[in-house]
């Protein structure tokens, strides 16, 4: 089912369930439906391994959240929720060294899926040398869960220990859990077992909006995919927790659908990716079929704002702005809003359905979500 280059989108596969069901053999949907059953799982099993113990030697100095791909968007997630209202840093590393000034002062909470990954076993074993405090998420029984073990430090497992398996592009929400609550643990976030709940509902209620025989003019995740073929999608988010949902979403555009995306947060992404409103992309002829993919036609600018209710007035002038803009050029704008009181429910708001949305625009092209990039990442490890 794996497309070759110049796929076209082909809208009426969304609606097609034997197609869905062929064209998705490794269960990626299946895998984003368990969101909610990840979270709650994960939440258990963070109190059973000790996370909470975390916090009984006082706040560190800073954190330190080392992961790549999907398990770094955990520090992404943490650094949003504690930027504004925690007196302790948060920095996410992707790479294989750990920030000079950190030291035993400072926590590093180590995050890999597979417990292998070659650069967060370096940061990790170059913590133990310095003397941080540790805590790791990860698969059991592995080098990482080695590692954070001669620290001392909790461990939680994920993936089959914890009841819930799935595809591992699709298991970010069992990776994000162990850190928050780590953080609470510390005081630095106010979220609890409500909180992780009602998250998981919302979930829930994704889910059932987005499943795959819910047809495309009532389901947002396959709808959200439709407006997003045949574009460059311009993804910004208006808060920094939107804007973590933006980039989320352009790495599972890229993980997924092998499809390009630029992501970008407000007011930054105002000042230097609203050029390109002006450039060779941008405008369309509004009466061209969006899904035609002509030989030697560029994709067109499409710009996807993700909204949240915490946007700062400032921020929220120049996204009118940038609209205004789009729209005098040609430049289509979807806006998606997050629901929800708590961050966490907003969070998934945003992550759950562009999780969908991404699953849904590989299918549409003709591609196998859980394979589009295996044989380019299988020869980059070698």
């Amino acid at each position: 089912m794996t497309a070759a280059g110049g796929a076209r989108f082909e809208p009426d596969r969304l609606d097609d369930q034997a197609y869905l069901m062929e064209g998705d053999p490794s269960g990626m949907l299946r895998s984003v439906a368990s969101s909610a059953a990840q979270m709650r799982a994960a939440y258990r099993s963070s109190l059973e391994n000790g996370v909470a113990r975390i916090g009984r030697d006082g706040r560190p100095r800073a954190i330190v959240v080392a992961g790549m791909g999907v398990s770094a968007l955990a520090g992404d997630v943490l650094e949003a929720l504690c930027r504004h209202g925690a007196p302790v840093p948060v920095v996410t590393v992707r790479g294989h060294r750990l920030p000079g000034w950190a030291g035993a002062a400072d926590l590093v909470i180590a995050v890999s899926r597979s417990g292998r990954t070659e650069e967060t076993l370096a940061v990790t074993a170059e913590a133990v040398r310095r003397g941080c405090a540790l805590v790791g998420v990860g698969a059991p029984d592995t080098p990482l869960s080695a590692l954070v073990a001669r620290a001392g430090g909790p461990y939680v497992p994920v993936g089959g220990a914890t009841g819930v398996a799935g595809q591992p592009k699709a298991t970010l929400w069992s990776l994000v859990v162990p850190p928050i609550l780590a953080a609470a643990a510390l005081g630095l976030v106010s979220v609890g077992e409500s909180e992780f709940e009602s998250a998981a509902t919302r979930l829930e209620d994704l889910a059932h909006r987005c499943r795959p025989s819910s047809e495309s003019f009532i389901n947002p995740g396959k709808t959200l995919a439709m407006e997003l073929a045949g574009t460059l999608p311009l993804i910004w988010g208006t808060s920094p927790l939107a804007a973590v949902a933006a980039r989320r979403l352009a790495d599972r555009l890229g993980g997924n659908a092998g499809y390009p995306a630029i992501w970008g947060e407000l007011p930054e992404a105002a000042h230097n990716q609203i050029v390109t409103f002006d450039g060779p992309l941008a405008g369309r002829d509004v009466f061209a079929d969006p899904f035609a993919d002509e030989p030697g036609e560029s994709p067109r600018l499409r710009l996807f704002l993700l909204r949240d209710v915490e946007e700062h007035p400032l921020v929220a002038t120049s996204r009118a702005a940038a609209v205004r803009l789009a729209e005098d050029r040609g430049v289509p704008v979807s806006e998606i809003m997050a629901e929800g009181a708590h961050p966490l429910d907003r969070l998934a708001a945003l992550v759950g359905l562009c999780d969908y949305a991404s699953v849904y625009l590989a299918l549409g092209y003709g591609m196998d979500p859980a394979s589009a990039a295996a044989e380019l990442r299988a020869r980059i490890s070698q």
